[in-house]
């Protein structure tokens, strides 16, 4: 099941145990973020093994718009993750909402 905006701000204000992966490229994260670990789309095949021990743990991936970490989300459940969630809208929408 994917999340909203609003589930992920109350999440990450009551320091919640989970993976927030950002999959933007780096000028994209340098302008804002949210934290989380840094893995480009284009480059999480090269990364997936560091990821592994989190397999059945609650993972969230953002992007600018949502349609990136819907691709992540895509890849990593073909992988056998058994929990990841994609930020619907994206920073767009966090950045519309949230200010």
């Amino acid at each position: 099941m994917d999340i909203q905006i609003e589930e992920l701000k109350d999440k990450l204000d009551a320091n919640e145990e989970f993976v927030l992966i950002d999959v933007r490229e780096d000028h994209e994260r340098a302008e804002f973020n949210v934290g989380g670990t840094h893995i480009p789309l284009g480059s999480l095949p090269l990364n997936i093994e560091d990821l592994e021990e989190y397999k059945d743990q609650e993972i969230v991936v953002y992007c600018r718009s949502g349609n990136r970490s819907g691709q992540a989300k895509a890849y990593m459940e073909q992988l056998g993750f058994k929990n990841v969630r994609n930020l619907i809208g994206g920073m767009l929408e966090w950045n519309r909402r949230l200010g």
